[in-house]
């Protein structure tokens, strides 16, 4: 008799079926279509093949190309499909990495001399892969050893998968092999090339191998694949609206930020509408943190080297980190700011407290220093300064679940009024085969990690696990929202630390009269200013909410003759706080309406003999055209009332 396990499926049915039984074997069980779609299976917890064997009990979650495992999978199959075109056609070529990412794949690669690869030599790569593709053959996995690994790709002289193997336990490796192409791979993949149905290749990049700008350039070919063409097709189209919603593109439209090498790269200078803009967000967030008792501080953007080496940064971000200052006094070495919370742990202990005044709750608009690799820099996405909503919260064991639940509430706030509604909720957790990346004891994590989760819970907050994903010195909870093509961002973010307060020595005076730890929580609803606004004028097209917008209106006399008129309700406006400006050119009032719209103010107002005459003013709405004729309190009052509803949460 055959030995039976039981699989549990995750609407919390129960099936029996034969010990050793795959994945694509239970599809197939539930119906033909989710055989035909299924690319990977969780089996237990752990990502793996559809086609490995399961040999006990377990809980299992099938993945389509409909979840993110599921894309995963598709994804990096398709990295290697593309690896093997490229073998194909570039004999000699040598192989770094390959993963998936948000919206497909890349492979970093390194060509034979004097071979180069270019935008103009996709369309061969592409039909390349699409025939290769078409032959339907598996994926097959193979466990092999340390000495074989090695063997393999010294043969084919590739010292890339080399370096690799060498940092790499045996026991540990393995290969994938599909047609005539193997490569170093932990996995999953899907079942078979053939599920892979259209191919495009989006760009070329250079990146450094492991992100050393010591070590050699390689060429990376970024590509996306789908189950069908009609899906890569909807895709162009994204990608095409997404050329229109660049913030790169609307913030140079909207005179909001630029770059300028002189400078520096990956330092964005805001321009006098986006300086207004971020001290817009930045008074909407200081009046709700101030309803919630934070107290605001500034702290240099600088400091002691010796205060990093104690909170860890040092250690962890130190290659990422702008070289140390060093001053004409001997040994004295100081570091641009990485992060802000040494600097409140500084505040916190600079006089003794009492579990009376916790939780003690510091938050600063606080610029902060990493140097990125120039080709990972994007925009105000990725750059080398940027301003954080930082704010850390020290608060006694009792307090911890509450503050956080707190800190929820504010994110879900501002996601609301913002218009920030395709996100999702991520618990960040340690990993616990590495255990070795993280500071702190099993016991902090362990009670830091659960905090987290009974949070969210009582919250009504669904919220994915990802594991590895948690800070060095604590898990968190992450907001990831997507922008106009799907990929995603990590905006808001709060993290329970137990560490830093151990390491900074931090204490209270607890009712009993001894000294204990407090808990920290660090937190940023925004995540930070730069990558904050990006996403907004991307979700928005720019077009901002009456509230946050930099001009809020501007006045358009048909002629020169009615400028003092212009002027005194400029000096009106003005005086009520409204975002005002004139445009004072003699041009015709079509062209200024015309550039108007493009610079998406949200009133025109416009003002000629009759507007003159009576006091009032002809108001066009961007986008909706003529509103009619209002006077100029007429107009004020339905501005704000007009600000009050866009600042009510529905």
């Amino acid at each position: 008799m055959e030995e039976m396990i039981k699989i549990k499926f995750p609407d919390g049915s129960v099936k029996e079926y034969k010990k050793g039984i795959s994945g694509l074997e239970i599809a197939e069980s539930i119906s033909p279509r989710l055989a035909k779609e299924a690319l990977s299976i969780t089996v237990n917890g752990k990502l793996q093949d559809l086609m490995m064997p399961i040999t006990e009990d377990a809980e299992i979650a099938i993945h389509t190309f409909d979840d993110e495992e599921g894309k995963e999978a598709f994804w990096h199959s398709s990295a290697h499909l593309m690896a093997e075109a490229l073998e194909a056609l570039y004999p000699g070529i040598k192989f770094g990495i390959g993963p998936a990412i948000d919206n497909g794949f890349y492979y970093d690669v390194d060509l034979p001399e004097g071979k180069t690869i270019s935008e103009k030599d996709f369309p061969v790569i592409e039909k390349k892969m699409l025939e290769l593709a078409r032959r339907k053959v598996p994926y097959v996995r193979k466990e092999v050893s340390k000495a074989d690994a090695l063997k393999y790709f010294e043969e084919k002289g590739d010292n890339y998968k080399l370096e690799l193997i060498s940092d790499l336990e045996d026991g540990t490796i393995s290969f994938y092999t599909q047609g005539n192409f193997t490569d170093l791979c932990r996995g999953p993949h899907i079942p078979n090339t053939g599920l892979i149905k259209a191919v495009k290749l989006l760009n070329i990049a250079g990146a450094y191998w492991r992100g050393d700008e010591k070590n050699k350039q390689l060429t990376r070919i970024y590509g996306i694949t789908f189950p069908k063409q009609k899906m890569l097709d909807e895709y162009l189209k994204l990608l095409e609206e997404a050329k229109k919603r660049d913030h790169r593109k609307l913030g140079k439209d909207l005179e909001l930020f630029m770059f300028s090498q002189r400078v520096g790269q990956g330092l964005p200078i805001w321009l006098p509408k986006g300086a207004l803009l971020r001290e817009t967000l930045e008074n909407f967030l200081k009046r709700i943190q101030k309803d919630y008792g934070y107290q605001q501080v500034i702290t240099p953007h600088i400091g002691q080297k010796e205060l990093y080496v104690t909170s860890g940064h040092y250690a962890k971000y130190g290659e990422s980190s702008f070289r140390p200052i060093k001053t004409p006094n001997e040994n004295e070495e100081f570091l641009l700011k990485p992060m802000n919370c040494p600097h409140h742990c500084e505040i916190y202990k600079h006089k003794p407290r009492s579990y009376k005044e916790l939780p003690v709750r510091l938050a600063e608009f606080g610029t902060v220093y990493r140097y990125e690799q120039s080709g990972e820099l994007h925009g105000l996405t990725r750059v080398r300064g940027f301003t954080q909503d930082d704010a850390h919260i020290f608060c006694r064991p009792d307090q911890l679940k509450e503050e956080f639940e707190k800190v929820i509430d504010i994110i879900l706030y501002i996601f609301k009024i913002l218009g920030f509604k395709d996100y999702m909720a991520q618990i960040s957790l340690r990993d616990p085969e590495n255990k070795e990346k993280y500071i702190g004891s099993d016991e902090n994590w362990e009670k830091a990690e659960r905090a987290i989760k009974e949070a969210c819970e009582e919250k009504g907050l669904k919220a994915k696990v990802e594991l590895g994903e948690a800070a060095f010195y604590g898990p968190k909870l992450d907001f990831m929202v997507k922008d106009a093509i799907g990929r995603k961002w990590q905006l808001g973010t709060i993290q329970v630390d137990y560490n830093l307060p151990e390491r900074f020595e931090l204490e209270y005076t607890g009712s009993d009269g001894q000294k204990h730890r407090p808990i920290m929580i660090h937190r940023a609803p925004f995540g930070s200013m730069e990558r904050f606004v990006a996403l907004l004028l991307e979700t928005t097209e720019g077009e901002l909410p009456l509230w946050l917008a930099p001009d809020q209106a501007i006045i358009l006399p048909i002629s020169d003759k009615f400028m003092d008129y212009a002027n005194s309700v400029y000096e009106k406006l003005y005086k009520l706080g409204v975002r005002v400006s004139i445009d004072e050119r003699n041009e015709k009032i079509g062209k200024k309406i015309r550039e108007a719209e493009l610079k998406k103010i949200p009133y025109l107002l416009i003002v000629g003999e009759k507007e003159q005459q009576n006091e009032t003013l002809s108001v066009r709405r961007h986008k909706e055209g003529d509103k009619g004729v209002m006077g100029i309190d007429e107009f004020i009052s339905m501005l704000q009332n007009k600000i009050k509803e866009e600042l009510k949460v529905k």
